[in-house]
């Protein structure tokens, strides 16, 4: 059995490249130093053999292919280790490309917003329409277990990622795909470690629409003129556009009609309910336990992109009813002491404050909604989005951020220009012991985070259990 060894494996994409491999019958392998749930335990499950930190004596010596990481530079130990070696080395992209794509119908989901949620609704859609999709999720999916399959069918849905291929790729991972469907859900400024300004992110979007072959399709938010700018650098590929604000069209309908080729009409203000609109006709009506407006354009997204693949829309619609999401999207964790407990993975102010729109509208406005915040992604280390983090926590009435030693600028600023209450912590024992101080029956308490944030989620919840026994 050949092995590979993954550098980097307990990342979202990585993990699910590990998952890939294995199903290949592959003997899988792999060495991270930040291993935390849900990918932790997926590779548990799977019995892949995972090696605490990037030590070169991790990676087997029988390893025949060596796949690195995004997050590995040089200088890393065990970076430098297969180069001075002359080991033979690829990226995760660039594997996924050569090993699991080749004769698949290739649906993409790209977008600095909601990729997760939208590739993990489109191959939901597709499962429902009877296609058997394989897939790659940047989390774990709820109705599959799993954030990535090989599945029995022609489609494979691939979450996109505009982030560097690798250190000695620095092109946009989803440039390597090749997709047949490409869906261009958003464009914001984020990845201030590797994007000087928006300029280049869009240059980025322009090469992945190169790709897409004129008999494909582009499925592209209507409201988004970010996403104009990408198109009027070329497009050579069918377009269909999305949206909710028929005020707010910023890319025309390629057919000259009216406002948005897929639309919604909200039933209720939380997005739970709303009728589908394919040009201006009904199509379905969706009932489904997400939140949010953001929620409803990954959906219209997604059917979007079913759609082009030739799924019936209105056939697979009465599915999402049952659909469950993905993990760390405003899931649920438990209640304990009448208090509800969430972990998310925003961390950009624009996804910050379209989940607390979702959940607001939800609760209404005589719940108490605790925010727990841990700026950990490159672009919040940085700086790049202080200026946006007040505003985007407008909903929430108290929110408590852990600043870390390393996070280079002043929460001070962000804390005083908070709606709410507001406080900096040093370590997550502080930020817990602030939360449960605070924290009283009915109130809805949502830690965000892309990474681990030390356990603090499930930790709080024990607290709260303890409490009430």
């Amino acid at each position: 059995m050949n092995r590979i060894h993954i550098l980097g494996i307990a990342g979202t994409f990585m993990g699910g490249v590990a998952a890939l491999a294995r199903e290949l019958g592959l003997q899988v392998e792999g060495s991270d130093q930040a291993v935390y749930p849900p990918m932790s335990t997926q590779l548990e499950q799977l019995g892949i053999a995972l090696r605490q930190g990037y030590l070169p004596q991790n990676i087997s010596a029988d390893a025949g292919d060596i796949v690195i990481g995004n997050a590995l530079s040089r200088g890393n130990p065990a970076v430098e280790a297969v180069l001075d070696d002359g080991r033979r080395y690829t990226s995760g992209a660039q594997w996924l490309a050569e090993q699991v794509l080749p004769g698949r119908t290739t649906l993409a989901v790209a977008g600095t917003h909601g990729k997760t949620t939208t590739t993990t609704v489109l191959a939901f859609l597709l499962q429902a329409a009877g296609r058997e999709p394989g897939f790659l999720i940047g989390g774990v999916a709820e109705d599959f277990g799993t954030s990535a399959r090989l599945g029995g069918g022609r489609e494979f849905v691939v979450e996109a990622d505009e982030y560097d291929t690798a250190f000695f790729d620095k092109r946009s991972k989803f440039v390597h795909y090749r997709p047949t469907v490409a869906i261009l859900n958003n464009l914001e400024y984020d990845h201030a470690d590797i994007f000087p300004d928006l300029a280049a992110i869009a240059r980025q979007f322009h090469h992945l629409v190169r790709t897409v072959p004129g008999k494909g399709r582009l499925i592209v938010n209507g409201e988004d003129a970010h996403l104009g700018q990408v198109l009027a650098m070329g497009c050579w590929t069918p377009l269909e556009t999305f949206g909710l604000d028929a005020a707010a069209v910023a890319i025309a309908r390629a057919d000259g009609g009216s406002g948005f080729d897929w639309s919604a009409r909200l039933l209720q203000a939380d997005g739970g309910e709303f009728v589908v609109l394919h040009r201006g006709r009904e199509v379905g009506t969706v009932r489904w336990p997400l939140l949010g407006r953001h929620n409803v354009m990954n959906a219209l997204a997604a059917l979007a992109a079913a759609h082009a693949v030739g799924v019936d829309p209105a056939g697979v619609i009465p599915a999402l009813a049952g659909f469950s999401s993905v993990k760390r999207r405003l899931e649920v964790l438990g209640s304990g002491a009448g208090i509800t407990v969430y972990d998310d993975f925003a961390h950009h102010p624009t996804a910050i404050a379209t989940t607390l729109e979702g959940l607001r509208a939800k609760v209404g406005d005589g719940r108490r909604i605790l925010v727990a915040m841990e700026p950990r992604s490159n672009s919040m280390r940085l700086g790049a989005h202080a200026d946006a983090l007040a505003p985007s926590l407008a909903l929430a009435d108290a929110v408590v951020f852990l600043h870390r030693p390393e996070l280079a600028w002043d929460a001070g600023k962000v804390i005083a220009a908070v709606r709410g209450q507001a406080q900096a912590v040093p370590d997550t024992d502080a930020l817990l012991a602030a939360l449960r101080a605070q924290a009283r029956p009915g109130d809805h308490v949502v830690f965000m985070s892309n990474g681990g944030f030390d356990g603090a989620p499930r930790r709080f919840l024990a607290l709260l259990d303890a409490a009430g026994t």
